[in-house]
């Protein structure tokens, strides 16, 4: 007998083991391909395959991969030597599964020669089949994949309902299969791409911890030489260069703070007995309002006895509120902090005037790289007030924020005083 690679020019591709969308319509040879690698890491279609030929009597069973453009074996039990293997393709308009694809429905028959329909029909003809069983391949989400199909060269019993109802079963089997597989592959994509982004997290936190620290550090030190200088004008501009490397390095903070939070470990913070808090938050005060000589800030101090919080962190809480108000209050009233202490907490408040914060921003004020759309350019990353709710969430305590044209804004954290 002559073969089907012979008489139909069947032709090989290299599987690669990559998944694609199985359903797809695409008939380019990687998504033939990926398809081809599909069915390969399914470990029970071997098995399904030799099953059907033992229970059948056929000498040949495949799983196909079937469009309305293509056929292609994605995985063979020939027993015939009919010289098909795996990435073999068919001219899909001189097959029957074209047909079971167009219908849904399994293509069945005996003995071809003495059938009424398939006796003349040129499929069978021009590739020397009697017996024949091709069932569609469904997913559970309805998309058609293929055909698990069997043929020989001579008489077979197939279309008795048992088994055409094994064959209908295998194909379910293969199409959930086909399903899991996709999950699987795209979960280790998923994992795959996250351990990168970590990676990359790590990399972009070291050149912010390192790499920008460093020579900014030197730039604040030669800031603050000038200072000392007599001469006219050099010590503004060592003020100005002071304020600057500040500036750029709570932006830095933010940033790095921003990314650690991102990674899944929150703000890190190191609790511990601050006996001179209000010492330590005029501290931070002094510094914006060097930066800021325009600016009123009024300070009023309720804290008597030792706090137990980060005081670094309680730091970096004020001076971004405050950069805040000193950003959106204007000057024309002055800004004032105040912190207080009772025997539950420790509320530190910054209140500022100037143009109320709408309703509608109210609700977006704390989420990250957020900035009102009038802002200026250059004020900022838009990350201090969500740095600001992520330490007080670190603290256990509650940030909140009020704003009218009336009172002005306040920005309320409170923080337990028992950590």
């Amino acid at each position: 007998m002559e073969s089907i690679a012979a008489v139909s020019g069947w032709c090989n591709a290299a599987a690669q083991p990559i998944f694609s969308s199985i359903a797809s319509v695409d008939d380019s040879p990687d998504a033939i391909t990926r398809d081809i690698a599909a069915i390969s890491r399914i470990s029970s279609v071997p098995s399904l395959l030799r099953i059907v030929c033992d229970n059948t009597g056929m000498r040949f069973a495949a799983v196909a991969r079937v469009t309305d453009g293509t056929w292609t074996a994605c995985a063979v039990e020939d027993r015939i030597n009919f010289g098909l293997v795996a990435g073999g393709q068919l001219d899909v308009h001189t097959t029957l599964c074209k047909e079971a694809r167009a219908a849904r429905q399994p293509v069945v028959f005996d003995h071809a020669s003495c059938d009424p329909v398939y006796s003349s029909h040129h499929t069978p003809r021009l590739y020397n089949i009697e017996s024949y069983i091709s069932v569609p391949i469904v997913r559970p989400n309805g998309e058609y994949f293929g055909n698990l199909c069997a043929i020989d060269t001579r008489p077979n019993q197939v279309s008795d309902p048992r088994t055409v109802s094994m064959f209908q079963s295998f194909a379910e089997l293969i199409g959930r299969q086909l399903d899991d597989e996709q999950r699987r592959e795209e979960a280790e994509s998923a994992l795959l791409d996250a351990h990168a982004t970590a990676e990359l997290r790590e990399q972009f936190i070291a050149v912010l911890g390192h790499d920008l620290r460093n020579p900014l550090a030197s730039v604040g030190v030669i800031g603050e030489i000038l200072t000392r200088r007599t001469e006219e004008g050099i010590a503004g501009y060592g003020k100005r260069l002071r304020a600057n490397t500040q500036r750029m390095s709570r932006l830095i903070d933010d940033v790095l703070d921003f990314a650690r939070v991102r990674l899944g470990a929150g703000i890190a913070i190191h609790i511990e007995p601050v006996t001179d808090l209000p010492a330590a938050l005029h501290h931070v005060v002094a510094e914006l309002q060097d930066a800021h000589p325009r600016s009123a800030i009024v300070e009023r101090y309720q804290v008597a006895g030792p706090v137990e919080c980060d005081l670094g962190r309680v730091q970096q809480l004020l001076s971004n509120l405050l950069g805040n108000a000193l950003a959106y209050g204007g000057t024309a009233q002055p800004i004032i902090i105040e912190a207080a202490l009772d025997e539950r907490w420790l509320t530190v408040a910054v209140s500022n005037g100037g143009d109320p914060i709408t309703p509608a921003d109210l609700g977006k004020i704390f989420e990250p790289f957020w900035r009102p759309a009038d802002s200026a350019p250059g004020g900022g990353l838009g990350l201090g007030l969500h740095i600001c709710a992520q330490i007080v969430r670190a603290h256990g305590g509650t940030l909140q924020v009020s704003s009218s044209q009336e009172a002005g804004t306040c920005f309320t954290a409170k923080l337990p005083v028992r950590q």
